[in-house]
């Protein structure tokens, strides 16, 4: 009774009694406690209620988008914990699409990224365990293990018939968040590849453009694809390192404190030279924000292919029963008013991935070549 309960107080919290008449509300919690009885009753096997009415909650939180979810006391204790280098990753972010656990971005020199999974990825078998069905985080606790441990990853990819099998050593993931070096037949050209948006990206980026400048380069491409996001702050101080004034990106939430508008503060770190910026379906979230707000300032030329599309901001609440909820509490909107959510941001240059020996950085990168040639034409 206690469990129904506790689903009731869910079902009044995401359906207010405004939607529907009380007595409506109430013949579905009676119609879910008829379900439950059945099950108690009639089911073929023995099942445990508690994990029932944990998956009712999550299914729940779920209906609402891929990243909410719920958390039951072991697993929310799990991702409270520090793991002080005792258990490892494999180096790849990660969301829920259609009941299965699809990678948003592998994450370079990581063991998924050396292994070959690639953005897009739908990951089906983790181990021996079947994905469909499960939440989010209960994939995330099936992947980590101790450091030097192996795991096999059943994946499905797009234009590929069979599943694809990769076997892969979880390692301590430590991500150097920017690379740079000089490019184009004149190596008169900055490149910049940023991986990801810490706490200390935004220093970093600027330190290496510093560094550009000395030397006197014509033009910068900003590599931020496979780079899943990270920190908004990040984004909104690496943005502004290159926008006079106006709009960087905007917060919208049912709480006042939720809405939020963030503008870049008057002057251009690189005196309004030329930047192309790559992106792929592996760019999310805080790359989205840079990447969009460059584009409607038209202060960059963005390259590649249309973006992952998560523009949301989750917050983890902890539960009276010690578990905890991860709920969406705002979403974010580029200058143009234009969500990035599930839309993602579309390239100027529509240049796709070509060749299954492709790698990023390297001869056979054909968007960072379109890039390259692009200054010279």
């Amino acid at each position: 009774m206690r469990n129904i309960l506790i689903l009731i107080f869910y079902l009044s919290v995401f359906f207010p009694v405004s939607v529907f008449s009380k007595n409506d509300l109430y013949e579905k919690i009676d119609l879910f406690g008829e379900v439950l009885e059945n099950i108690k009753k009639d089911y073929v096997d023995d099942v445990d209620q508690a994990e029932i009415m944990d998956s009712a909650i999550n299914g729940v939180l779920q209906s609402l988008d891929p990243y909410s979810a719920y958390m039951s006391p072991e697993l929310f204790n799990e991702m409270q914990t520090d793991t002080k280098g005792e258990f490892g990753g494999l180096g790849i972010e990660i969301g829920m699409e259609a009941g299965v656990v699809k990678v948003i971005s592998p994450i370079d020199d990581t063991p998924a990224a050396k292994a070959g999974i690639k953005a897009g990825d739908y990951i089906v078998k983790i181990g021996k365990e079947q994905v469909q069905g499960k939440s989010l985080l209960e994939a995330v606790k099936l992947m980590r293990g101790p450091v030097g441990t192996s795991i096999e990853l059943t994946v499905r990819r797009k234009n590929v018939k069979k599943p694809l099998e990769f076997r892969i050593v979880r390692k301590i993931i430590e991500v150097q968040s920017v690379s740079s070096k000089t490019i184009g037949e004149k190596n008169n050209l900055g490149y910049i590849r940023l991986k990801s948006f810490n706490e200390n990206s935004d220093k970093q980026f600027l330190k290496s453009v510093k560094e550009f400048e000395k030397i006197k380069i014509e033009g910068y491409v900003f590599d931020l694809r496979n780079n899943p996001g990270g920190l908004l702050t990040q984004a909104i101080n690496i943005t502004d390192f290159f926008l006079d004034d106006g709009e960087i990106v905007s917060t919208k939430g049912r709480k006042i404190s939720e809405t939020r508008k963030f503008f870049a503060r008057k002057g251009d770190e690189i005196q309004g030279k030329p930047i192309v910026i790559l992106i792929n379906n592996g760019s999310a979230s805080a790359s989205e924000i840079f990447a969009g707000a460059l584009k409607d300032h038209k202060r960059a030329i963005i390259l590649g292919e249309n973006s992952y599309g998560k523009g949301s901001v989750q917050s983890i609440i902890p539960l009276r029963n010690g578990g905890g909820m991860r709920l969406t509490i705002s979403k974010y909107y580029l200058p143009s008013g234009k969500s990035i959510s599930e839309v993602g941001v579309t390239p100027d240059i529509l240049v796709e991935e070509q060749d299954n020996d492709f790698i990023i950085n390297t001869e056979k990168d054909n968007q960072l070549n379109y890039a390259i040639k692009l200054f010279s034409s």
